[in-house]
């Protein structure tokens, strides 16, 4: 991968751009949280060639919403159960709309 490659993928939500240093740094926390986040299997973060974690924007993310779960005063792991509960609520809404235009496009005259 080039150097122009790289430059590009940094707006892709994905991409592993943040260590581990600089990705508590932005959320607030400290390198133990994010571990234990990877521990309690709510976010895994991909390897550099060293074998250093590197986090994404959409990880990011996560683990801010863990944190101010954890601020509260709600347990990691409750806070990890909470999130991908909100997770899977978020998608199922998601297909439920879906599923919901495709029946209207059928059948436009239906009502709701």
């Amino acid at each position: 991968m080039t150097a122009d490659d790289s430059f590009g993928r940094l707006d892709d939500d994905d991409y592993p751009a943040y260590t581990m240093g600089r990705a508590a740094e932005m959320i607030g926390t400290k390198p133990a949280f994010l571990r234990a986040l990877g521990e309690a299997r709510l976010i895994t973060p991909l390897r550099s060639e060293g074998g250093h974690r590197r986090y994404s924007r959409y990880q990011l993310r996560i683990a801010a919403r863990a944190r101010e779960l954890v601020d509260q005063g709600t347990p990691i792991e409750a806070a990890c159960r909470i999130i991908i509960l909100e997770d899977q609520l978020e998608e199922a809404q998601r297909i439920n709309a879906e599923y919901r235009r495709a029946a209207q496009s059928a059948n436009p005259t239906a009502e709701d």
